[in-house]
C-alpha cells in the first residue's frame, strides 16, 4: 500500500496511516463492519468509488492482513474481516462519532446522495413497528434527477429489500420530500414530525405506519450521540 510513498516513520500512528488513510479505505472498513461481504454491495455503500478503485483498495487490504476472500454460499466471491480488520471497529466508530459531535450540520449536509442514504436506511430499518404483513414505502426527492427520485423500501417477513425501480406492489406509504429533510431525519439532526409540520416531508397512505415512521426508519448508528459544534 505504498502508491503515495511512506511515511518513513516507525511511530505506530504512522504506519497505521498507511494502511488505512488512503481515499476511501476507512469507508469500505466502514461497510464490512455493518456486515456487507460482496463486491455490488460494496459499491452501493461508497457509490461514487469507481469499481476499479475499490478493486485495488480491496486488494491493498487483503495484503495488509484486514480482510480476507471467501467463496460464499452461490459462488460469490466475499470480503470478510480478519481479527485484525474487526479490531478497527472502535476506531471506524470513534472516528463517525467524532464527526457526529464535531462537524458542522451545514458541511454534513451538504453531502446530499440519495443512494447512498436509501442503502443506509434499508441496513438500519426496525421492522417491528411495521404491521406484520409485507409493506412498500416509497421515497420521492422531486428536487435530484428523475432517475434518483424514486427508492421502494418492501418489507416482508422482518427482511428490507431496497429498490431503485418500482416493484409492482401496492403502496403502503408515500414518503415525499427534500432529500435534504429526509438527510437530517436519518442523522438526528431533526425529526419527522418537525420536517412535516414545516412542509418539508409529507406522508400519504397508511396512518399507522406514517406515525411509527421516526421508530421504524431506524437511523444512523451516529445519530444518538449530541452535537457539541462550537
Amino acid at each position: 500500500m505504498q502508491d503515495r510513498g511512506g511515511y518513513g516513520q516507525f511511530c505506530p500512528v504512522a504506519m497505521a496511516s498507511e494502511v488505512l488513510c488512503s481515499r476511501w479505505t476507512t469507508l469500505i472498513i466502514r461497510e464490512l463492519l455493518c456486515g456487507t461481504t460482496r463486491f455490488n454491495d460494496l459499491r452501493r455503500g461508497v457509490p461514487r468509488m469507481s469499481p476499479a478503485l475499490l478493486s485495488k483498495r480491496l486488494k491493498e487490504l487483503e495484503r495488509a492482513g484486514v480482510i480476507r476472500t471467501l467463496p460464499g454460499q452461490s459462488g460469490v466471491m466475499e470480503y470478510r474481516l480478519t481479527e485484525a480488520g474487526e479490531d478497527l471497529r472502535a476506531i471506524i466508530l470513534g472516528i463517525g462519532f467524532w464527526g457526529q459531535r464535531w462537524v458542522e450540520s451545514r458541511l454534513t449536509l451538504k453531502n446530499l446522495d440519495p443512494s447512498l442514504l436509501m442503502w443506509d436506511m434499508r441496513r438500519n430499518l426496525n421492522p417491528e413497528p411495521l404491521p406484520p404483513k409485507r409493506c412498500t414505502i416509497q421515497f420521492q426527492y422531486p428536487e435530484v434527477p428523475p432517475s434518483r427520485q424514486n427508492w421502494w423500501l418492501v418489507v416482508d417477513s422482518g427482511n428490507v429489500d431496497l429498490c431503485g425501480f418500482d416493484p409492482g406492489y401496492e403502496i403502503d406509504l408515500l414518503v415525499t420530500g427534500s432529500l435534504r429533510s429526509m438527510t437530517a431525519v436519518w442523522m438526528g439532526l431533526s425529526v419527522v414530525r418537525k420536517e412535516v409540520e414545516a412542509g418539508r416531508l409529507e406522508l400519504i397512505g397508511d396512518p399507522k405506519i406514517a406515525r411509527a415512521m421516526q421508530q421504524w426508519l431506524g437511523l444512523s448508528t451516529f445519530a444518538p450521540e449530541p452535537r457539541r459544534v462550537q
